[in-house]
């Protein structure tokens, strides 16, 4: 989702002045970055470059809109789990305003409404719960994980709009072009990575699932402030 590209963006600027050291299998998460790192160049990277290049930025901006409000029950329900009602009556008004006059949310229509985008998760639930992240994980095929989030991922696959598909042809297309999606508008943020790419990807996990946590709030400084006109121009 959009919004969730320039939270990201922004923590991409806050990693040179961040470190984090919990990464106690980094000798086997390095292993498997490798290997995943293989399958992106050779697979997924150039189908992404394949689908960016094709589909018309107007398509590509409906199809983000589409899967962003699959996910607003999941929204609503982490919302309310974190104890934030006015959040989730937020959220779910957005998935009925989507839906309804969005055409199934390929138009943002809420937005325009005044009603604000959140990313909200099990995990991140499990966050606000006391549950710490725990060590840095690498899996294979899917990426930077945490223990608290490979329990919570499961629990907001369940909520998302997708699982209640009931021809697995149909989902399973559906999570193949979500993941497609996801990865082409990962395109715009890899020239930002440097140094050792391993440990840019694996700070930039951590820190961004602590803002999530935290709902930006004890990141956000007057840096990060000055940051947004950058971002708005993306």
């Amino acid at each position: 989702m959009l919004l969730m590209h320039k939270v990201f963006l922004k923590i991409l600027f806050l990693i040179p002045v961040i470190g984090y050291a919990n990464d106690p299998f980094e000798e086997i998460n390095r292993e498997v970055w490798t290997f995943n790192e293989g399958v992106d160049n050779r697979i997924a990277r150039p189908v992404a470059e394949f689908y960016d290049d094709v589909v018309p930025k107007s398509i590509q901006s409906s199809i983000t809109n589409f899967f962003s409000n699959l996910d607003e029950i999941d929204n609503s329900i982490n919302q309310l789990l974190q104890g934030k009602p006015v959040a989730a009556g937020n959220d779910f008004a957005r998935f009925l305003v989507n839906t309804t006059f969005g055409f199934l949310g390929f138009f943002d229509v809420a937005s325009i409404m005044g009603l604000d985008e959140h990313d909200e998760d099990f995990g991140q639930t499990l966050g606000v719960w006391g549950v710490p992240t725990g060590p840095y994980l690498m899996l294979p095929f899917y990426g930077p994980s945490s223990p608290r989030d490979l329990v919570g991922r499961p629990i907001s696959g369940v909520l998302s709009g997708t699982f209640s598909i009931e021809e697995s042809d149909v989902r399973l297309s559906i999570t193949a072009l979500d993941a497609l999606e996801t990865r082409a508008r990962l395109l715009d943020v890899e020239s930002l990575i440097v140094g050792d790419k391993y440990t840019f990807i694996k700070n930039s996990y951590l820190q961004y699932s602590e803002f999530e946590v935290q709902d930006g709030e004890e990141i956000e400084d007057d840096f990060t402030d000055d940051m947004d006109d950058f971002l708005l121009d993306d």
